[in-house]
């Protein structure tokens, strides 16, 4: 039987594959120990390509929704159809709106062809996942380095000490940043004499296995990274050394950073003061070292602070740019250097006039603009590989609002709590009929390289690749508003344009079907730099303003009492999409709420009791885990779960649906300068269920 090489394209970790195949079955899947990158690990994620291949419920033609019911199209009538509605819809002065999914990212042939969707369909502003995801990391990037998508990145192969606020890599596999087989990697920096240290509200898989540990308080981490800068300012180990010459701005910055004190940031951060001399004296000793924030830190109050603070932190401890610290890459494909450097403020929100940031609008500003009444109220809307009823905060209110949509529109394989509110549902073929390069993650990658996957065969007649979809109804849009779109760019042919501009063509890549090893990184700056003098903005106006300003407020306020809510992530899923494949719904219970044995007894909540969530947007239930892994005034509940809604079709997921974090998370709290949903920190009241419902059947 024919064994094939690929590369899993599930999450960031891009592990090589092993596919061994009979005829179209997958009869198993490994890891590729030839792979210089994951060096043969898979994680349980890979190994359930074939249950996405092989999934009974996956749509095999376009879908229309007639009531209740779904009526199967051809390819052609359903184009024809959405085409002839979008194109009325237009010219009665309705708005179109395009939400494009976390899935994207992963897919190069398709993302190339969002450009001209978001043409047909006359929009300016998109909603992505970014904002409930890493648009903090891309506008600080923005505002220091001059492009949204320099970012940098770990040396974990050569530091001394790596230092993770809110991020968990060994379940995540790395985010925001490409480590495939990090345990043993971090393993082999502590062989090594390395150390890791984790700063996390709840003491993560990552770290279970750190040499140090750190509770936070949700939402709190710019008041411990400014405190840890103003330590080192003590202790007079502020050194950025080579860098000092690119630094615009340095002073500025640091007299933002002294209307605070370290007491009063100790506080908020809930740390004590020695031992925040005690870390900034470790980080500041002169050894290689690279701090790192991720999911936690970005998705708060305050990310974008959050950001820009690691990075002054790398900075003032020479950190940046050095080997062992963070570092840019060299990918085969620039993807910096041949777009635009990003945006903000170019154009505004209709209702509630947030800034567009990267051309994006907040994704927890969608179902405002769907249901508020007005010119320009969106009247049809097109979904690309999403499912932000489940993704995006008030998931409630965003599923009401897609029921007043004249056309909605979405490109999936399956009918998820989302798609099923679709007019249309125009599905794509499964996975491993399709090619694989990492154009967005392998510049984000620990280690420079390349790697390309062909499909391992063509899609069956009458399906289509995500691109070819994408492109088609682009066409029937633009058709049926007499708008003449140039005919698609082959995604080949696109990506071995951009391989030739580095140096490289398709077929040098192709010729290292394993994976092709371009070698660690290197010092990059300044010539890497984007600004115009090629220097690292340090001040920049709109973060000194909401540091001094909005940071500086809440820091002044009184916590509200009771307890908050963060998320979490298992290694058996990605978000909402992977709920439907057995090898990963199987196991224990994965949808828990975790709860510190002090917050359970003050609550009277009992290991493995039936607990009620509420928050200002909504009530969940849910199973406790009283535990001490989590810290005292923190719940967590994992996000990508919530599949019970009428009318999902997922039969595996149905059989533990669980419930969303994201109908308790809350529209309104968002960190204002990325327009990045707020996810950490979310008030809520818990109780256990039987009590509410012994109470509401008393009264």
């Amino acid at each position: 039987m024919p064994v094939h090489t690929r590369t899993c394209h599930i999450c960031e970790a891009n592990c090589g594959l092993l596919i061994e195949t009979e005829g179209r079955r997958v009869v198993s899947i490994r890891g590729d120990s030839d792979d210089p990158i994951s060096r043969g690990h898979i994680c349980p994620k890979g190994n359930a390509i074939a249950d996405l291949e092989a999934d009974p419920d996956r749509l095999t033609s376009p879908m229309k929704r007639v009531g209740e019911d779904w009526v199967a199209l051809e390819w052609e009538t359903a184009l024809a159809e959405i085409g002839t509605k979008f194109a009325a819809i237009k010219a009665a002065g309705g708005a179109a709106a395009l939400y494009v999914g976390n899935p994207t990212a992963h897919d190069f042939a398709l993302g190339m062809q969002t450009g001209a969707l978001k043409k047909a369909l006359g929009v300016r502003g998109v909603y992505s996942a970014s904002t409930v995801d890493q648009m903090p990391h891309q506008l600080a990037q923005y505002f220091l380095y001059g492009h949204n998508a320099l970012f940098s990145i770990p040396d974990i192969e050569r530091t001394q000490h790596l230092v993770i606020l809110g991020g968990n890599p060994l379940a995540s596999n790395g985010s925001v940043w490409t480590v495939p087989d990090v345990k043993r990697r971090i393993a082999e920096m502590q062989a090594g004499g390395g150390r890791l240290t984790v700063i996390d509200p709840r003491r993560s898989e990552t770290a279970g296995i750190a040499d140090a540990h750190h509770f936070i308080r949700p939402g709190s981490d710019p008041a411990l990274l400014a405190a840890l800068l103003l330590a080192l300012d003590d202790a007079g180990l502020v050194n950025p050394g080579r860098l000092a010459p690119m630094l615009e701005g340095w002073d500025e910055a640091w007299a933002a950073l002294r209307h605070f004190t370290i007491t009063d940031l100790a506080h908020a951060c809930g740390w004590e003061v020695a031992a925040i001399h005690t870390l900034a004296a470790e980080l500041g000793n002169g050894l290689p070292t690279a701090v790192y924030g991720r999911i936690g830190v970005s998705t708060a109050p305050f990310g974008t602070l959050a950001h820009w603070l690691i990075n002054l932190l790398n900075i003032a401890t020479g950190n940046l740019d050095r080997e062992g610290g963070v570092m840019f890459s060299r990918p085969a494909v620039d993807v910096a250097g041949s777009s635009g450097p990003g945006s903000r403020g170019r154009f505004f929100s209709r209702v509630s006039g947030h800034p567009e940031v990267m051309g994006e609008f907040p994704a927890v500003s969608l179902a405002e603009e769907i249901s508020t009444p007005g010119e320009g109220q969106i009247k049809a809307l097109v979904v690309i590989a999403g499912n932000p009823v489940l993704s995006v905060p008030d998931g409630g209110a965003l599923d009401a609002a897609l029921d007043g949509l004249e056309l909605m529109v979405s490109i999936d394989p399956m009918i998820t709590a989302t798609s099923r509110k679709a007019h249309y549902i125009l599905p794509p073929c499964p996975p491993l009929a399709k090619d694989h390069y990492p154009l967005l993650l392998a510049p984000i990658a620990f280690r420079n390289f390349a790697k390309f996957s062909p499909g391992l065969w063509e899609p069956l007649e009458g399906q289509k690749r995500d691109w070819e979809v994408v492109a088609e109804l682009a066409q029937a849009l633009a058709a049926a508003q007499g708008i003449n779109l140039p005919p698609p760019v082959q995604p080949r042919e696109q990506l071995d344009r951009m391989l030739q501009k580095g140096g490289r063509s398709l077929a040098d890549v192709m010729a290292h079907p394993h994976g092709l090893d371009l070698g660690p990184h290197v010092p990059r700056l300044p010539e890497r730099l984007f600004t115009p003098g090629k220097t690292i903005r340090c001040a920049p106006e709109p973060v000194i303003d909401d540091f001094t300003g909005r940071f500086a407020a809440w820091l002044k306020a009184q916590p509200e009492p009771g307890l908050v809510l963060i998320g979490r992530r298992h290694i058996r899923s990605n978000n909402s999409w992977l709920g439907n494949a057995p090898r990963l719904a199987k196991g224990p219970d994965k949808c828990i709420v975790l709860i510190n044995p002090q917050d359970a007894a003050e609550h009277g909540i009992g290991d493995g009791a039936l607990v009620q969530i509420s928050s200002a947007a909504g009530t969940v239930e849910a199973p406790a885990r009283v535990t001490d892994e989590i810290m005292v005034g923190v719940v967590s509940l994992p996000h990508g779960f919530g599949h019970a809604r009428p009318g999902v079709r997922q039969s595996v997921a149905a059989l533990r649906p669980g419930v969303s974090h994201n109908d308790l998370t809350l529209r309104s709290r968002l960190d204002v300068l990325s327009g990045t949903a707020a996810l950490v920190g979310t008030p809520v009241r818990i109780s256990p269920a039987f009590a509410v419902a012994a109470e509401a059947a008393s009264g």
